[in-house]
């Protein structure tokens, strides 16, 4: 089972809290994206009413998914894409009532919103048995995979859940579309599908991994962040870093809002793991945090650098080409996804580290709502959000008592960690922030994020080289270290 190794030890050394570390007996629950300290310090916050926890909860109490009276809606089968009957609307709005049921359970303490959330999903465990439609089922199959974890992980000790039939859904009908794509790409050349793609299916598997205590899962998703081969690896999703402390984002180069949905995924992905002792949001000398200041940079309305390269797409002896990214696509500072709290928190308040940028976007976004406040599309429903109450958290002392190194399978630490291990390699980015303020936001609806999402390419000069199938980008003014 991987396990942050040494960071418990170093932490304490260094005075700083470590991040959770499950043991071979299982993985800490609950502890996807919200541990147990997590949910008692959002009860807490907003019993005490505490700013900005209670307007990150009206925010949720006011969306109608997060009602008490929600009622499912389980199909047998769920189709997402052209050539089919789709009906995914159906599957993800309902999961975010059982993810929003869930959450206003743990901060209530009203266990009519824990009756609702066991009620939709053992609805759903009961009825669904495939995924189908399009290329896009490999989306439906890592969005709904990972959203669906969450929401049931938050009342997988509820009597009335059915624990072991939700555990055979995701490992039987989510996960294994997921699994497929992350090494075989759906029969197209590895660079066919942009980050989002690997970013969605990284998560469920990740996700269903410590669902259902299956290590090999957990593995497998971690290597493939760190080494695999698709667009989704994080030195292929933000292949070019700068002097200045920003790292590239791929698809900067194709739109807004798929970078936006790459930036909210990996985070998600990031935290799920942390919360289970890795660190992959320092991983390669916080690698993420780079992208993401950079995304957050560009998104307020910054001019940020881009370098030109070209991935190839098509299927694998088939039909084949060639596209071309040669700048940062054109943005809209009034666009946002709940996507900002949870990373922005993350280094400015367990890592103490500047992050100009995230504060400033993650501000701008507050308070974060979920699932039914972007709008009725799929792109508004892409990540679980209501960031504000969930991910706020007290900056962390250097005088923090590291968390216990071996806590059980069934309870998270007392406490929220931050890992120290890597501290001393980790400075703040150097670059300022953008001056003068962005335009005050509105939200609006958000575009599908389907396959036939298509940005016209042009051809251009300046190429990257290509080699074994492999996007190979060089990294401006610097050098690759060994570990690379």
């Amino acid at each position: 089972m991987l396990k942050a190794a040494g960071v418990a030890a170093g932490a304490t050394a260094l005075g700083y809290a470590a991040a959770p570390t499950a043991t071979a007996a299982g993985y800490a629950h609950p502890g996807l994206l919200h541990t147990r300290a997590d949910l008692a310090r959002m009860a807490a916050k907003v019993k005490a009413g505490a700013a900005p926890y209670t307007a990150g909860y009206a925010k949720l109490t006011a969306n109608r998914h997060a009602q008490s009276g929600w009622t499912a809606n389980p199909q047998a089968t769920v189709y997402r894409g052209s050539g089919s009957p789709q009906n995914y609307t159906i599957l993800y709005n309902d999961l975010h009532a059982a993810y929003q049921n869930g959450l206003r359970f743990h901060v209530s303490g009203e266990s009519r919103y824990a009756d609702t959330a066991v009620a939709i999903l053992n609805a759903w465990s009961a009825k669904l048995t495939s995924l189908a439609g399009s290329a896009d089922r490999f989306l439906a199959a890592g969005l709904y995979g990972y959203q669906a974890a969450n929401a049931a992980e938050l009342v997988r000790d509820r009597p009335d859940f059915e624990l072991e039939r939700f555990q055979k859904l995701l490992s039987t009908v989510f996960s294994p579309l997921s699994e497929s794509f992350l090494v075989s790409h759906n029969n197209a050349v590895v660079t066919n599908y942009w980050p989002n793609w690997d970013l969605t299916a990284m998560a469920c598997v990740l996700a269903t991994g410590v669902f259902c205590d299956d290590s090999a899962k957990v593995e497998q998703a971690v290597e493939y962040f760190k080494s695999g081969s698709g667009l989704g690896a994080v030195r292929n999703a933000i292949p070019v870093v700068h002097d200045d402390g920003l790292a590239e984002w791929l698809e900067a180069g194709r739109d807004q809002g798929h970078a936006l949905l790459g930036v909210g995924l990996m985070g998600t992905f990031c935290e799920m793991a942390w919360n289970q002792g890795i660190d992959l949001y320092g991983y390669d000398d916080n690698r993420f945090l780079k992208g993401a200041q950079y995304v957050a940079k560009w998104s307020l309305g910054g001019d940020v650098a881009y370098t030109a390269n070209t991935r190839r797409k098509g299927a694998i002896g088939g039909w084949s080409g060639k596209e071309t990214a040669s700048d940062a696509a054109a943005v809209d500072p009034t666009m946002t996804r709940p996507i900002w709290a949870m990373i922005s928190n993350h280094y400015t308040k367990r890592r103490g580290l500047s992050a100009p940028y995230l504060t400033r976007i993650a501000a701008k976004a507050a308070p974060e709502g979920g699932g039914g406040d972007y709008g009725p599309n799929s792109g508004g429903f892409d990540q679980l959000g209501l960031g504000t109450l969930a991910f706020t958290r007290d900056a962390q002392s250097r005088a923090t008592t590291a968390v216990p190194t071996t806590p059980t399978a069934s309870a998270s630490p007392a406490t929220d960690g931050s890992n120290a291990s890597d501290a001393s390699a980790a400075p703040s980015p150097t670059s300022s922030p953008a001056t003068g303020p962005s335009p005050a936001g509105k939200t609006g609806d958000l575009a599908s994020t389907g396959s036939t999402d298509l940005v016209a390419w042009t051809a251009t000069t300046g190429l990257t080289a290509l080699a074994g199938g492999l996007l190979l980008l060089r990294r401006r003014g610097r050098t690759r270290d060994a570990a690379e």
